[in-house]
């Protein structure tokens, strides 16, 4: 970030309020959990809200980076045991339930890794996704089956953070957009605008909600080396909502064949919900590649400023 008036500059919405290095992780994971005292840690993965380690090589470990993050690390690790066996592709399943401790003020988890690479890190191009795509929407079709609000969802928040609300995301759409333009990393696009001149007339639904993955985007599904959708992770925004708010991931991360594979496993998507799903994906994109080009990260950035014109495309 800028400074400005040559005061410090301002905190990114995605810095850590507490940074999680290797040799804390092992320090807090081998007091809580001593089977795994001394075991490698390995940096895995990070992102806005959470910091992972691979442990010994088949655990992964899960630590909140912002305050903000912690009511989903705890949904994480309430509902996951129970969601994890109604669903057709693997998800972290917190079975090691760490506490704060040494200067550490969050919980944190540990789970079995999960093998796969994130979309947007695998390298695929769009002709190349449609298995990825067809394993994704049977995914959501099993998630969003309105028994399981009951069976394994009940409790959770509805839509928290009202991304199934286009009122809400277009605003922060344009901003983002904006500041893309900004840096000149995103030409704007007619298409997009009037998209989302068209979504700002929507307004929360009035639908049933269905137990959502509440943040599903190209870093959140896991692929295979031959393609296949292997897992679903990051589950910190887990709530119940309208299936726009996952289906956006039709629309963020796949186009043509690969799309219509998709909703064709998922079921019948009709036209306010469609509308929905392409307003969020813009939303998502546009946040994703800006955090992208923060940290450097060009594989994401061109994944998500792709992911801008799919969300407008067929």
């Amino acid at each position: 970030m800028t400074a400005v008036n040559g005061s410090a500059p301002a905190p990114a919405e995605w810095d850590a309020e507490h940074a999680v290095h290797a040799a804390e992780a092992a320090d807090l994971v081998g007091a809580q959990f001593p089977a795994l005292a001394g075991a490698p840690v390995e940096p895995l993965a990070t992102g806005w809200d959470n910091t992972v380690f691979l442990v010994g090589g088949r655990w992964i470990f899960r630590f909140p980076r912002r305050a903000i993050a912690v009511p989903g690390v705890e949904r994480e690790i309430a509902y996951l045991p129970g969601l994890a066996p109604h669903l057709p592709l693997p998800v972290p399943v917190p079975e090691l339930a760490g506490r704060p401790a040494g200067g550490f003020p969050w919980p944190f988890w540990g789970a079995r890794h999960l093998p796969g690479r994130e979309l947007v890190d695998a390298g695929l191009p769009d002709a190349r996704r449609t298995v990825a795509a067809a394993g994704a929407g049977a995914f959501l079709r099993a998630l969003h089956d309105p028994r399981l609000v009951e069976e394994a969802g009940a409790g959770l928040p509805r839509d928290p953070l009202r991304r199934g609300d286009p009122s809400v995301r277009v605003p922060m759409a344009r901003e983002r957009l904006e500041r893309l333009a900004g840096q000149g990393l995103w030409e704007p696009d007619e298409a997009v605008t009037d998209l989302l001149a068209e979504g700002a007339r929507l307004g929360a639904s009035a639908d049933r909600p269905v137990v959502c993955h509440g943040d599903l985007h190209p870093r959140h599904l896991l692929v295979g080396e031959d393609g296949r959708a292997a897992g679903v992770i990051d589950w910190g925004d887990l709530c119940l909502a309208d299936p726009a708010v996952d289906l956006s991931l039709a629309y963020s991360a796949f186009t043509g064949p690969a799309r219509s594979a998709m909703l064709s496993a998922y079921g019948p998507v009709n036209a306010e919900r469609e509308l929905r799903a392409r307003v969020l994906a813009v939303f998502l994109c546009a946040a994703l590649a800006e955090y992208a080009a923060s940290i450097g990260h060009m594989a994401m950035c061109r994944e998500t400023l792709t992911g801008l014109r799919r969300a407008v495309g067929g």
